[in-house]
């Protein structure tokens, strides 16, 4: 059986981080497990745009979330013994679900791998923005001491008002991690939460508009649908109060590109974080690189050396659970027997 797996780089680093296990030379750790049963096992970082010489031989393919690869229906066509797709870590919309479904190509993630690390990631991004964190730092760099100038931009969290879009496990996490900076949360979410995890939560529903309008900071936690594509528009960015901060650690093209540069140049938003982009790695001219008040960063949330170990694991027990017959874990899979099963990614039930 032929397994192919599409990770990011590594390079020198990776040779003395062994818990570095999502990149090629670390290979999730399955080189022995998948060599020593017989298996041929290539792993590819894609710089050489290799992944498409070995499609027609590959039974499983193994990637991470948008990088290094979009398994695109173009590429699906190309891949005829191609039985199943494994995200190493959440969220699979890089792969096109309906020509998946259509084929009888199974598709799994390893569901809450990432959760700690994306949680701690947002709630890391807010204080930043609040706090005025990144001119405070480049002061630092340059060799400056500007009270004033920082201080002139820095509030306290405590007392804000904050809005959750999407309280799937990660918005949960958020919201109960934010419970100690004794703010007052709103959340959007389809479907609404039960009246009891409210209480749990601390969290009131509130309609979409009212919440950007009330809030003055927003975390985007929900999954990129056809419904959430370009929902952070022009209008909806406009909305926002003004002065107020947007952290999307969901995916980039939930927020209108040039739209959200407008804002932040006009000064209506205060402030945008986050580790989401489109497309991924952005390019070098990526406009989200140069404009006003970000604290954008790479997209590394959800890879922690933690959150590499349960998702190398869980990509392991995929395996084994499919190589011996069995059905791969259910919370796990995302495109099963031809049908989108996942809620998260109901839209591509059009299958």
């Amino acid at each position: 059986m032929k397994i192919l797996a599409i990770l990011y780089p590594g390079g020198e680093i990776a040779k003395n981080n062994p818990g570095l296990l999502g990149c090629a030379e670390n290979a999730l750790g399955l080189r022995d497990f998948l060599e020593k049963q017989g298996h041929e096992f290539v792993v590819l970082t894609d710089k050489e745009h290799k992944l498409d010489e070995h499609l027609s031989t590959t039974e499983i393919l193994i990637t991470t979330p948008f990088w290094p690869a979009y398994i695109t229906k173009e590429r699906i066509s190309k891949a005829p013994m191609l039985r199943l797709i494994l995200t190493a870590g959440v969220g699979s919309d890089h792969v096109d679900l309906q020509a998946a479904a259509q084929r009888g190509i199974t598709v799994a993630e390893i569901t809450g791998s990432n959760v700690v690390g994306v949680a701690e990631q947002i709630v890391m991004h807010i204080l930043a923005l609040v706090r005025n964190y990144m001119p405070a730092y480049k002061q630092v760099l340059d060799g400056r001491w500007d009270i004033a100038e920082i201080a002139a931009y820095s509030h306290d969290l405590e007392d804000k008002v904050v809005g959750i879009i999407g309280t799937g496990r990660i918005g949960q996490r958020v919201c109960e991690r934010l419970k100690a900076f004794d703010v007052k949360i709103l959340y959007y979410n389809l479907p609404r939460l039960t009246t009891a995890e409210e209480f749990v939560f601390g969290i009131r529903y509130t309609p979409l508009q009212q919440l950007v309008e009330q809030s003055d900071v927003i975390s985007i936690t929900t999954p990129l649908t056809p419904e959430t594509e370009g929902l952070f528009s022009h209008d909806l960015l406009f909305s926002m109060k003004k002065g107020s901060y947007l952290v999307n650690c969901a995916r980039g093209k939930i927020v209108d590109t040039s739209a959200l540069v407008e804002a932040l140049e006009k000064g209506h938003l205060a402030g945008y974080a986050g580790d989401v982009w489109f497309p991924q790695p952005a390019p070098k001219d990526h406009p989200w690189r140069h404009m006003p008040n970000h604290a954008m960063v790479p997209h590394y949330s959800g890879t922690t050396l933690e959150a590499q170990s349960r998702y190398a694991d869980g990509v392991k027990r995929s395996l084994s659970r499919y190589m011996r017959g069995l059905p791969i874990e259910t919370e796990f899979l995302i495109v099963d027997n031809g049908k989108v099963v996942s809620p998260s990614y109901s839209y591509a039930f059009k299958t």
